[in-house]
């Protein structure tokens, strides 16, 4: 049975989609495994919401994510002239779009500015959502990237941010608005 730590990562490098060396700071590297630590946060969500049957629809959506979100990371791990074994596809970021429709029409209007938090599990959506974003403008920096895994990052962030407000309509908390202080 092989071993789950191969020590190969112990002086800074790690291997990217091929077998190419790279070292764990460089840009590849921080996007994917930001996408991985969104993933995560994902994952608690889950977690938190498991037990409630009136939010089967988001924890299909959720799931779903998570499954593309592997596609992302695969984008971001190949090399350039590698081939992508779990590539993206057009449809992915349109089932995105859909989700955000879909969740977004039964929102109120949003009129101003919101403060992430309300339930657990949306504030988590909300952590989820910027570690999304810090993927996104680490990828920016990959010069092979794919139109579609930006796409795709960027759609992500705001099914995030739709369903963080969904959820917590759905759980009876309250949107806290910004309110610009005056000195």
């Amino acid at each position: 049975m092989a071993k789950i730590y191969t020590k190969t990562g112990d002086q800074g490098y790690t291997s990217l989609t091929g077998g190419k060396r790279v070292k764990k700071n460089e840009s590849m590297v921080e996007a994917y495994g930001t996408v991985d630590e969104a993933n995560s946060m994902i994952g608690l969500v889950l977690a938190k919401i498991d037990q409630n049957n009136e939010l089967e629809l988001l924890k299909n959506m959720l799931l779903n994510v998570q499954h593309d979100l592997f596609h992302v990371g695969a984008e971001l791990s190949t090399p350039a002239g590698e081939k992508v074994y779990w590539p993206l596809n057009t449809k992915q970021i349109e089932r995105l779009e859909q989700y955000i429709d879909k969740l977004d029409q039964e929102l109120p209007p949003l009129q101003q500015f919101i403060l992430p938090g309300g339930s657990e599990a949306g504030a988590t959506l909300h952590l989820a959502r910027t570690m999304i974003r810090r993927a996104e403008r680490n990828a920016i920096s990959i010069p092979q990237i794919k139109k579609e895994a930006l796409a795709y990052l960027n759609r992500c962030s705001d099914f995030l941010f739709v369903a963080a407000r969904w959820i917590n309509m759905k759980s009876g908390k309250k949107e806290n608005h910004f309110t610009p202080i005056q000195y």
